[in-house]
């Protein structure tokens, strides 16, 4: 074969290779977008919130929290700014007359960032890490909560906490987990409830969803010694259990805390420390 034609050849199987690559971000695009909460819209909170972007993306392609604080990563957080495709602001005080001496650039706004899914690829790669595509498999959480004044199953339907629900769906958004809470119907018609749920079996749970489905379990206990929310988590996957505890937080790092567990476990990383 002549150098023009093995040249031709190559070229060829470059325009393939980037056309299927293309297809494959396109397809999972919204895996590669995140957001951040800065303070303005000046040039260092934009690199800071940029930074926490990159970091937060590069957990949720690849499903490995593990990611957090990687010294590896931080060396690409310098420069987070090279990997991005598009960034927009939002004002959080948008209809609030801005007042005394602030101006636009103090004011809290929520970053959203699109990076570029080739540059976010070849980050993984080179730490070691693969993208996890999409589909992903549907978590069920089933979580009994023990709070100071009640002890609730949380239900997408339910009258306790709405606040615990938007928490958990932001969890699972961030780590680019499908998530749903099952009904109070549901949970009534096999006699599931705060009680009882901490000593079901996952793989029972699991018939309370679809054939992909996926049951997390958990406990959420408020503890005056800790000073906050224990939690801890259940799951199997391909037949392993799989335990995982968090202590003394707030819900949202409580919720954080399982869902990128449960990311960790579907994706392959291992256990959840």
């Amino acid at each position: 074969m002549s150098r023009v034609i093995r040249f031709a050849w190559f070229a060829v199987s470059l325009v393939i290779a980037l056309a299927s690559s293309a297809s494959l971000a396109a397809a999972g695009s919204e895996l590669y977008r995140v957001s951040a909460v800065v303070s303005g819209q000046g040039e260092v909170n934009r690199a800071i919130g940029l930074a926490q972007c990159l970091e937060d993306v590069l957990v949720k392609v690849s499903g490995d929290p593990r990611l957090i604080g990687d010294r590896n990563v931080a060396e690409f957080k310098q420069r987070a700014g090279t990997f991005v495709a598009r960034f927009e602001y939002r004002d959080r005080m948008s209809g609030i007359p801005i007042h005394d001496e602030q101006g636009s650039y103090d004011r809290p706004h929520d970053l959203s960032v699109e990076f570029d899914a080739v540059k976010i690829n070849a980050i993984l790669r080179s730490v070691g890490r693969q993208p996890w595509p999409s589909p992903r498999p549907n978590v069920v959480v089933f979580l009994a909560v023990n709070g100071r004044k009640a002890k609730f199953a949380l239900t997408s339907d339910g009258g306790h906490d709405p606040d615990m629900r938007n928490s958990l769906a932001a969890a699972a958004t961030r780590v680019g987990l499908p998530m749903t809470l099952p009904t109070s119907e549901q949970l009534a018609r096999r006699g599931l409830n705060a009680e009882v749920l901490p000593g079901v079996d996952v793989r029972d749970l699991e018939a309370q969803g679809g054939v992909k489905d996926i049951a997390l379990a958990g406990t959420l206990t408020w503890s005056d010694e800790a000073l906050g929310w224990i939690a801890s988590w259940r799951m199997v996957s391909n037949e392993k259990d799989y335990r995982w505890q968090i202590r003394g937080v707030g819900f949202d790092d409580a919720f954080r805390n399982g869902m990128r567990g449960a990311a960790q476990v579907l994706s392959g990383h291992g256990a959840p420390q």
